[in-house]
């Protein structure tokens, strides 16, 4: 789904660059991607992470190429999936320059450290013959050993300055067809270092906070540090990085991008923590509809309130809105009451009332699309 007109954050301008078909920088939809994290030489399972990853709405999805081999299996991926692939690649370049013969679409290595001129040349020569971007990525955990006797320690000039070593060298070889990443595990850092870089070059910004945890701490690292950079309009493509699912990862990063009016993909749920008041069980009323309404793509507000002090202002702002009520909760539909539901049959019916009403958001969708 395209970026929502209403967010109010003006974002920073950047030189747009294609990953396959998906426009990243300049005024595209910031594109959320994930990393497989499944063994490359294990096509299947890899193929069926990739496809996981999109169909829970990944716009482009990295893959690990530590080998050789692993080229041998990236290329039965890449004619099994459709999301366009990025290889992250360290240190040879026989392998990038393999995987771009094969079809990838973005490249994850960082000039700097492939060796002597030539074999960067080679690389960039390559990737400029295909059209193929590449991501310069500069991690705190590994910054070259000078930049740590430098600084002391990693820090967001550390990062900034690693960064522009590899930038300097595409500079050279007239290569602008890059996007930059400049991560830490640290939410200060990493914030520091892209509010640092951001003014200093034209090319996307691929945000994320490196090995941020597990699944609710690095949610929440994910989610304090992003929304910091994208509140200043920084950020054109952006990975949450989780010790999970990958999956969740995709999710994340789309709750992310919901709660800033950035992207609108799927339902946004407005739901109460509930208390005494409701007349109904909020709590497993939410989790079951979240649910069973995974595969609905279709943007749209659905209002779970469990009583009515707050539940009818909130569940008529929605697409779909359910209130507790002192005889029967109370179902609203763009705005206006509509059915009363009994708690027995309380899931099952809004599950119907909210896959009819994203039915016709659907519809209408379509035909915007054909008029326009």
């Amino acid at each position: 789904m395209n970026k929502n007109p209403e967010s109010p954050i003006k974002r920073r301008k950047s030189r747009q660059v294609m990953v396959g078909d998906v426009p990243v920088g300049g005024d595209a939809p910031i594109a959320v991607q994930s990393m497989t994290n499944t063994e490359t030489t294990d096509v299947a399972a890899t193929v069926a992470q990739i496809k996981a990853l999109e169909d829970a709405g990944a716009d482009i999805v990295r893959v690990s190429v530590p080998s050789m081999e692993a080229t041998d299996a990236f290329a039965q991926i890449r004619e099994q999936v459709n999301v366009p692939l990025v290889s992250d690649i360290h240190f040879d370049y026989k392998i990038a320059l393999r995987v771009m013969e094969l079809g990838v679409d973005c490249l994850r290595i960082n000039p700097g450290n492939i060796g002597r001129a030539d074999r960067v040349r080679q690389v960039v020569d390559c990737a400029k013959d295909k059209n193929i971007p590449i991501r310069i990525g500069v991690n705190a955990g590994s910054l070259e050993k000078d930049l740590q006797q430098k600084y002391g320690e990693p820090t967001a000039d550390a990062l900034v300055e690693s960064a522009f070593r590899h930038i300097d060298i595409l500079d050279k070889l007239d290569f602008q067809n890059f996007k930059v990443s400049l991560k830490a595990s640290e939410v200060f850092m990493t914030v520091d270092a892209y509010r640092k870089i951001a003014g200093q070059i034209e090319q996307p910004l691929h945000l994320g906070i490196t090995e941020a945890g597990g699944f609710r701490n690095g949610t929440v690292k994910s989610a304090v540090g992003l929304g910091i950079l994208l509140m200043d309009g920084i950020g054109d493509t952006i990975r949450v990085s989780l010790a999970s699912d990958p999956v969740n990862e995709i999710k994340v990063g789309y709750d992310i991008l919901k709660s800033l009016k950035l992207r609108t993909r799927g339902i946004n749920f407005i739901a109460c923590p509930s208390c005494s008041r409701q007349t109904y069980d909020v709590i497993n009323t939410m989790n079951e509809l979240e649910t069973r309404l995974e595969d609905i793509v279709v943007p749209m507000d659905v209002a779970v309130i469990g009583c009515i002090v707050n539940g009818p202002g909130e569940a008529k702002e929605a697409d779909v809105g359910l209130t507790g009520g002192a005889t029967a909760n109370r179902v609203y539909i763009d705005g206006k009451p509509h059915e009363r539901l009994q708690n027995e049959t309380l899931v099952d019916d809004m599950e119907r009332m909210i896959r009819e009403k994203a039915a016709l958001k659907q519809k209408e969708l379509e035909d915007v699309i054909v008029k326009s």
